[in-house]
């Protein structure tokens, strides 16, 4: 799968110089690791943004924001992110805060 280099800029830019913070080659695209900890993704088609189970509610309510689907399967806590949620800057530093703010609270790896 074709990966985004200007969506991968984007949320580049939104992490900024995060300690702990890696990048790494996944699920046909990029993903960014915190201390070892899956945060979010970037492909062709989408943003994938880790919230946390039961801290996505708000997300979904949002214009090009649904569940994160693999394999058939709903992933709780997961969101994909269209170009229509992930174009907007207000909303893609929202997502991507949130999903800072969820796994800064998880053990390293």
């Amino acid at each position: 799968m074709a990966r985004d280099p200007g969506l991968e800029e984007l949320v580049r830019e939104a992490l900024g110089e995060e300690p702990g913070l890696d990048e790494k080659r996944m699920f046909g695209g990029l993903a960014w690791l915190l201390h070892g900890n899956l945060l979010c993704g970037a492909r062709v088609d989408s943003m994938l943004v880790r919230l946390g189970k039961g801290n996505d509610s708000w997300a979904l309510q949002q214009p090009g924001v649904e569940i994160m689907v693999m394999q058939g399967r709903d992933m709780p806590g997961w969101v994909r992110a269209r170009a229509a949620a992930y174009g907007d800057d207000a909303l893609r530093r929202q997502l991507l805060d949130a999903a800072l703010a969820f796994v800064r609270t998880l053990p390293p790896k």
